[in-house]
């Protein structure tokens, strides 16, 4: 310790040396006089130790100082603290809802440039063990060929603030075993002036590695302009939009108790408003896809009570994950998602109906338009005997007027049904089309 000390006083007097001094010095030691002064500081002290004592004593400050120092990963420049880059073992991605992460094979990974070539080379192997490759093997199919369980790579910033979404560098290529693997493509825009967007997403290379013990080599191809990437490499569980439903169904469901004191609080009387709020309109339609709600749903964290499908809604981000509340752009992350179960069973009380009005109390009642309005003003006016209804009630997917007596009407009641029917089947099929479900 007293050895240690003499040299970091020796280490302070040479900082006052000037640069002529220490070259002085080490001529006299047969040492190189080239370099910068902190190099020839650290030549002179390096000839001057004595043995058995480390030159990472010369060059810190007091031993404390420079066991702390080595536990922060730290190096000392001109006698100031200069911090190390930070390990890329320490960045964290988010867990993703279609993914769960059943074991690391490749923790997250600095890609570090060898030159300064723009285009990059990254190399990278792992291994898989027996009880692995049969995890994979003996998996479900997601469709022909695509296993359920994978081995998926994954890519992002490196940064230690927070979870990090997926984020591909540019230029990227992924060979795997010798071969290239699929990377997802670009989104073409049907916005003029709007760039394609590339989803960055998890890459399978499943397909493409030996399923034994043998080692895979993956090699990333990635432009180097400036940004710092990680790859890290996991086995994962990959859901369906349909089991992921499932666990929607089964444990987030809000009750229709629960919604109607949201509605009280949100229509109670607030003395600092000039205007009284008496009620609040939602529609029954999805705002997706222009569709009656099949299973309505929204995020906990929105201030709005519209819901939108949690099927479509599920399917659409199975597709292209975007994770956005279609009613106000806000971040609807899957763990906030809930069923509203009191608009649940007001769906199973209206066929008819398209828009609804919660009351300060509590309570609905269902909102008519003008044209529908008058429908049933006519209706009340109606004679009390066997009326044949012509109108067009039918072809506006609408029931006609019913009487007891009118056979007439009943039967046009399951005619207005059947073309509801085809007419939302048709909405149906043109938005699985369009979204190629």
């Amino acid at each position: 310790m007293k050895m240690a000390a003499e040299l970091v006083e020796a280490m302070n007097m040479v900082k006052s040396f000037r640069v002529s001094d220490l070259q002085t010095l080490l001529a006299s030691m047969g040492r190189s006089k080239s370099g910068l002064k902190q190099d020839l500081a650290s030549g002179w002290l390096a000839a001057r130790r004595p043995e058995g004592v480390p030159l990472a004593y010369a060059r810190s400050a007091p031993p404390a100082a420079a066991a702390n120092a080595n536990a922060l990963g730290t190096d000392y420049l001109n006698g100031i603290p200069k911090p190390s880059p930070t390990p890329a073992a320490e960045v964290k991605l988010v867990k993703l809802p279609f993914y769960q992460t059943l074991e690391t094979l490749m923790p997250p990974t600095e890609l570090i440039a060898q030159n300064s070539e723009k285009l990059q080379d990254s190399p990278c192997v792992f291994e898989l063990t027996q009880s692995q490759v049969d995890q994979i093997r003996n998996s479900s199919e997601l469709r022909a060929g695509i296993k359920s369980v994978q081995v998926v790579l994954r890519i992002c910033y490196t940064d230690t603030n927070g979870a990090q979404e997926d984020q591909y560098p540019p230029n990227i290529a992924v060979k795997v075993n010798q071969s290239y693997c699929h990377v997802p493509g670009y989104y073409p825009s049907n916005k003029p002036g709007v760039e394609p967007r590339r989803p960055c997403r998890p890459i399978n290379i499943t397909p493409w590695l030996h399923l034994s013990t043998a080692s895979n080599r993956i090699n990333v191809t990635w432009g180097n302009f400036g940004k710092r990437y990680c790859v890290a490499v996991y086995l994962v569980r990959v859901f369906t939009s349909a089991e992921l439903f499932s666990q929607l169904k089964h444990c987030s469901v809000e009750s229709p108790e629960r919604c109607r004191e949201r509605i009280q609080d949100k229509l109670r009387f607030d003395p600092e408003s000039e205007i009284a709020t008496t009620g609040l309109r939602v529609s029954l339609i999805c705002p997706l896809v222009k569709m009656r709600l099949g299973v309505p749903c929204r995020v906990l964290t929105c201030a709005h009570l519209q819901c939108f499908d949690a099927v479509f809604f599920l399917q659409m981000n199975e597709k292209k994950p975007t994770w956005t509340c279609p009613v106000c752009d806000k971040p609807a992350p899957f763990e906030l998602l809930t069923i509203d179960g009191l608009l649940s069973e007001i769906l199973k009380e209206t066929e008819d109906v398209e828009e609804i009005e919660y009351l300060t109390d509590g309570s609905w009642r269902p909102i008519r338009d003008e044209k529908e309005r008058d429908k049933e003003r006519e209706r009340s006016n109606t004679p009390d005997y066997p009326v044949l209804d012509i109108c067009s009630s039918e072809a506006n997917g609408l029931s006609p007027a019913h009487s007891s007596t009118s056979q007439t009407g009943k039967s046009g009641a399951g005619g207005a049904v059947a073309t509801a029917g085809g007419a939302a089947g048709a909405r149906r099929r043109q938005w699985a089309a369009r979204w190629s479900i």
